[in-house]
C-alpha cells in the first residue's frame, strides 16, 4: 500500500459500499416485516430469504475489509479538525463491527432456535451453538438491538455526508459517488 492517499475510492470499495448499504436497508426492511407476521408458511419463506440476504451481507462485508486493508481510503478533508477525523474513524470502525455482529447473532439467534441456516437451499452452515430457547431469546434480542444502533449510526453518518455537501461544500460524497 503506497502512502500516497487517492482522490476517490476504487470502484470496487465504492460498489461494495452501495451494495452493501443496498443489503442494508432491505434486510432492515425485511426483519421489520417479518417481526410483524404471524407464524405461517409466507413468514417462513420471507424468513428464509432474510437469512440469506444476511449471510451474503455477512460473507460481502468480510470482502469489504479485505479490500480495505490492501487499498487506502482517500484523506478526510484538511477543513476537518483532528477530533472530527476521529469520531469519523471511530464511527466508521463501528459500522463495520456492526456488520459482522448482526449477522453473526441472527445466524447464533437460528443455531439456538434449532433452525439451522441453509444458504439458498444448497449449503447448510453449521449451528454455531446447541438448541437452547433461552439462548435464542438473548441473540434473537441482541440482534435486533444491533439493528436498532446500526440505524442510528447509519443515519449519522448520511446526515454527515449531506453536511459535507451541502454546507462545507467539500466534496468528500464525491469520493464514494459511483
Amino acid at each position: 500500500m503506497s502512502s500516497h492517499s487517492p482522490a476517490k475510492f476504487t470502484p470496487v470499495a465504492i460498489g461494495l459500499h452501495w451494495i452493501m448499504a443496498a443489503g442494508l436497508a432491505l434486510a432492515f426492511g425485511v426483519g421489520q416485516y417479518i417481526s410483524g407476521l404471524e407464524l405461517s408458511p409466507w413468514k417462513l419463506k420471507i424468513y428464509t430469504w432474510h437469512k440469506w440476504l444476511g449471510v451474503t451481507l455477512f460473507l460481502l462485508v468480510w470482502m469489504r475489509m479485505a479490500w480495505r486493508s490492501t487499498h487506502r481510503p482517500p484523506a478526510l478533508p484538511a477543513t476537518m479538525n483532528r477530533r472530527l477525523q476521529k469520531l469519523t474513524e471511530i464511527a466508521h470502525r463501528a459500522l463495520y463491527v456492526l456488520m459482522v455482529l448482526i449477522p453473526l447473532t441472527g445466524w447464533l439467534h437460528s443455531s439456538a432456535a434449532g433452525v439451522s441456516v441453509v444458504y439458498f437451499n444448497l449449503l447448510p452452515l453449521p449451528n454455531l451453538v446447541p438448541k437452547d430457547k433461552a439462548l435464542s431469546h438473548l441473540f434473537e434480542t441482541l440482534h435486533q438491538a444491533l439493528n436498532w444502533t446500526l440505524l442510528v449510526l447509519v443515519l449519522g453518518h448520511v446526515a454527515a455526508a449531506f453536511k459535507h455537501q451541502f454546507v462545507d461544500r467539500d466534496q468528500l460524497m464525491a469520493r464514494m459517488r459511483p
